[in-house]
């Protein structure tokens, strides 16, 4: 904007000033400065720049310094109070525009995420902040050693290397519960991927899980919750992957679904091993380390820091145990399935 562009009204009573104050020598008065201080906080609201406001002063000043004889020390003082007022009273309106925009953008992400207020209501709300939910989102969600905010560094750099490669209109990045969130058209899972490689680049032992794309004013809430629920399902199985997806991981559910029906299972083909010396953890985590390994003996011993004599060894001690030889295809199934199962019950250090 130019100088000519800030209207004469912001400007009335500043000549009369200056000339008072370089023939008495005073300073400013409290009212005078919070007379400035309202001037600043108007011209931000009516979208003038702090820039030009500033000129036209520092212009109407040296257009009235020839006929305002005195003192240029108290001249020039009283202009630097005047400009500083000006500067508070706009920046503490700016402040106060951001804090409401902020809190509107809070209270959208809360009840997009927890499925409150009206689903038409909502729709129309998320358009001003770059979401069509009416089409397909998916949310991806990362957690890391430390709780994200919204000023930290670390959130920073995510937010301006995924907006920086992609459309910032139809993607939102937040935090939420000290996890950092992108959500994003469920079509563009581009964005996702990227956002996940720069969460986990950003910080170490970042893990990322991503929900399936939803359709719906409500298919964010869902697809986040799935997110969360995928993480939970990481932490708890141990898997490893800096990023996870609940599409890959749909069989867990599935499993844990029927508490009761798992719990049975559980006691019925990994049981016996509680008779084992030194108790079933052993013994359940070489199972555990096999399946991993796809049923590779020498890569479970390497992995195990085992001979593989020594895994051969306890492996026909499962099968002594059990009656079921995690070398068979026709039992590994209900092993593995078994050894899952006490992975996402906390089994044996939880009872059954």
């Amino acid at each position: 904007m130019t100088e000519q562009a800030i209207p004469e009204h912001y400007l009335d009573g500043y000549a009369r000033t200056l000339a008072e104050v370089a023939a008495t020598g005073r300073r400013l008065t409290r009212e005078e400065l919070a007379a400035r201080r309202l001037l600043g906080e108007r011209a931000a609201h009516a979208g003038h720049g702090l820039r030009a406001l500033i000129a036209a002063h520092l212009a109407a000043a040296r257009a009235a310094w020839p006929g305002a004889p005195g003192s240029a020390d108290s001249a020039l003082a009283a202009v630097q109070q005047a400009v500083d007022a000006l500067a508070e009273g706009y920046e503490r309106a700016q402040r106060l525009t951001v804090r409401r925009e902020e809190a509107a953008r809070r209270e959208f992400i809360d009840d997009l995420l927890y499925g409150r207020s009206d689903l038409g209501r909502l729709a129309e709300r998320a358009e001003r902040f770059g979401l069509r939910l009416s089409r397909a989102q998916a949310v991806a969600v990362a957690e890391g050693p430390a709780a994200y905010a919204e000023d930290d560094p670390v959130t920073r750099q995510v937010e301006r290397a995924v907006l920086a490669r992609f459309d910032a209109r139809s993607i939102l990045l937040t935090t939420k519960n000290g996890r950092l969130l992108c959500i994003a058209p469920g079509d563009e899972d581009e964005v996702l991927v990227h956002f996940a490689k720069q969460a986990y680049a950003a910080a170490d032992g970042c893990r990322v899980a991503v929900g399936r794309p939803q359709p719906g004013p409500g298919g964010v809430v869902q697809s986040y919750e799935e997110a969360l629920a995928t993480l939970e399902m990481a932490a708890r199985l141990g898997l490893e992957g800096p990023v996870l997806r609940a599409a890959d991981l749909l069989v867990y559910p599935v499993l844990a679904r029927d508490r009761q029906a798992l719990a049975d299972l559980i006691e019925h083909a990994l049981g016996p091993l509680t008779s084992a010396r030194g108790g079933p953890v052993p013994l359940l985590d070489t199972l555990t380390a096999y399946f991993d390994c796809g049923c590779v003996a020498a890569e479970t011993a390497r992995r195990l820091s085992l001979s593989v004599r020594a895994l051969t060894y306890r492996l026909e001690r499962i099968h002594q145990l059990t009656g079921a030889d995690p070398a068979d295809p026709a039992h590994r199934y209900m092993l593995q399935t078994a050894v899952i199962g006490a992975r996402l019950l906390d089994w044996p250090e939880k009872p059954l």
